[in-house]
């Protein structure tokens, strides 16, 4: 497809609350025109429902950091150590549930039949909350793959049989994709066409600095789509956006959507 880039626009950021109400009307507007919304998440939702970082500072396990922890070598040499690292992450998921901004766009996605949320979080409180289409980047920590016969599978057994073993006898590991492995092709490839094809971008409590999820944004507006970052925190690619609302997802998606 041909780029069209998109006359560039200095965005608006918003924090006072009569802003924040004809900001409001305004992409109400912008919804009413819109043919295909696109939706970013990264881990700021998640952390709306109580979803711990295991990232970066405070993310120790068992004085081990989640990066040496989360690599296929760290499989490999200890599969039971990664199983029992991600079994306590499955404990602590266990009990979290969706919080408003999750449902507020199962509202947007019944008046949207083609909203695509694209989402950094392994955590599946999309899917949870209702959402019809969710491309999972980085994959689905209730969800197992064998290694021998490729089979995958939801799991939500907490806690789980360490080290897992599929039917036909082969390891099993989670679902998720670890540092120094590709994302799935076929989840990337539907990503960077949802960022082509879209006219209005939510990017919602992401860091904006993981990559390829840091180049949809981009992306998008390059091909004309109007940018709306629904952060607290300022990020990386909050100067391509068309607004940036500093609040938080729980907060301003309800009143959006009208819930």
């Amino acid at each position: 497809m041909s780029q069209k880039r998109a006359p560039d626009r200095a965005a608006r950021v918003v924090r006072r609350m009569q802003d924040l109400s004809n900001t409001i009307e305004e992409i109400r507007g912008r919804l009413e025109d819109s043919r295909m919304p696109v939706v970013l998440s990264g881990a700021g939702i998640s952390a709306e429902s109580g979803v711990p970082t295991f990232r970066g500072a405070g993310g120790l396990w068992k004085n081990m950091r989640a990066e040496d922890l989360a690599t296929p070598e760290a499989f490999e040499r200890d599969p039971v150590l990664v199983w029992e690292f991600y079994d306590y992450r499955r404990r602590v998921l266990a009990g979290v549930r969706p919080n408003p901004a999750h449902y507020a766009l199962v509202r947007l996605a019944e008046r949207f039949k083609d909203l695509t949320i694209i989402t950094q979080n392994v955590d599946g409180l999309h899917s949870l909350a209702g959402s019809p289409k969710v491309l999972e980047l980085h994959g689905n920590i209730w969800r197992t793959r064998c290694l021998g016969c490729g089979r995958v599978e939801e799991n939500r057994d907490v806690p789980i049989t360490i080290p897992p073993r599929c039917a036909c006898g082969g390891m099993l590991r989670p679902d998720v994709v670890w540092f120094g492995e590709a994302l799935p092709a076929d989840v990337i490839e539907a990503a960077f066409e949802a960022a082509d094809r879209t006219d209005l971008m939510f990017v919602v409590g992401t860091s904006g600095v993981v990559q390829p999820a840091a180049s949809l944004a981009p992306r998008a507006k390059a091909n004309g789509a109007y940018l709306v970052e629904i952060n607290p925190d300022a990020t990386p690619i909050s100067t391509v956006m068309d607004v940036v609302v500093k609040e938080k997802a729980g907060e301003f998606l309800p009143r959006l959507v009208g819930i």
